[in-house]
């Protein structure tokens, strides 16, 4: 395998606070131990268009502090063809990039794991995404952010949900994992969670209602993970039909969780996976994601990181429960 001389990087999917830090820390370690550093716009689509620029240690000054990414972010229908992908290894070969490194979830590591096996090229993923669904890394980048966030959102309607006695229910993204919804729900106080980790055959809404009503709690908040079928408005609607002495609002806070300035948490992680990345590059890893487990920096085969199901503590549901009464 021909030494690596030159590292193409993006950012790909939904946009995570702290993307920012993890490029300018990508490129400014690429650049220390010897290496060009190519910055390529638009995920996966800018690479099969040629949107690719030489990067200096200039071009990610003063980014650390902003949200979404420099790079800009697209989700690549093409790329998902033989013939996107064809287009965008000739526009790699041309540009004499020989490893690439991808900040994105699981759709953008599936696509760089893909990628890696049909052209046998090195990849290497970071975990950039607000869900925190990732296995192999205790939080991913933009996790924390939104996390506070939607914390701060919470507090403030609760200030309303109190004085008009009222049961708000949030919406919160999340996709397929409900990291963000219960650990939120504990953060700001709100009286319920319902979660995809806990759909068992368990009606969770008749659940908290019995507990809620029992309390004589006239406000309350439940957060809500987003789901097509049955999102926050599903379980506001099946409140008014079920228990219509009750007055409900739904706030769905959508985009809002997935901008600003990134936590020191944040950057930090982004700094730390971003350093990993340059570093094992440089031991000749291949396809692997770079993660944080227990405080250490560890790299995880891509296959793996996408495919396993991240575990969850289904303790946090019962704190959540014993903290609410």
């Amino acid at each position: 395998m021909a030494k690596v001389k030159t590292i193409g990087i993006l950012t790909s999917g939904g946009d995570a606070p702290g993307m920012n830090a993890a490029v300018r820390a990508v490129t400014r370690a690429g650049i220390y131990n010897g290496f060009s550093v190519k910055g390529i716009y638009r995920g996966f689509d800018g690479l099969i268009s040629g949107e690719i620029k030489t990067f200096t240690t200039e071009n990610v000054s003063g980014i650390i502090d902003e949200g979404g990414t420099i790079l800009k972010s697209a989700r690549s229908e093409e790329f998902k063809t033989k013939e996107g992908r064809k287009k965008a290894y000739e526009n790699i070969k041309k540009e004499g990039i020989s490893a690439l490194v991808v900040i994105g979830g699981n759709g953008s590591l599936t696509g760089a794991m893909n990628f890696a096996q049909e052209y046998d090229l090195c990849c290497v993923g970071l975990p950039g995404t607000i869900d925190n669904d990732l296995y192999g890394t205790d939080s991913t980048i933009g996790y924390d952010t939104t996390l506070n966030t939607i914390m701060e959102c919470v507090d403030r309607i609760r200030d309303t949900a109190q004085s008009h006695e009222r049961i708000f229910f949030v919406e919160v993204m999340g996709r397929d994992a409900g990291f963000l919804a219960q650990n939120s729900a504990i953060a700001s106080g709100a009286e319920a969670a319902i979660i995809p980790e806990d759909s068992t055959d368990v009606d969770q809404l008749a659940m908290f209602m019995e507990r809620g009503i029992r309390k004589s709690k006239r406000s309350c908040i439940v957060i809500v993970s987003e789901s097509p079928k049955c999102g926050a408005m599903y379980y506001a609607d099946r409140v008014k039909k079920e228990f219509p002495n009750y007055d409900v609002r739904v706030s769905i806070l959508g985009h809002l969780q997935r901008g600003g300035r990134p936590s020191a948490r944040d950057r930090i992680l982004a700094s730390r996976t971003g350093y990993g990345a340059i570093e094992a590059i440089m031991q000749g890893q291949r396809n692997i994601m770079v993660g944080v487990r227990n405080n250490e920096v560890v790299y995880v085969p891509l296959s793996e990181a996408i495919r396993s199901d991240k575990p969850f503590d289904k303790k946090l549901i019962k704190i959540l429960e014993v903290l609410s009464i």
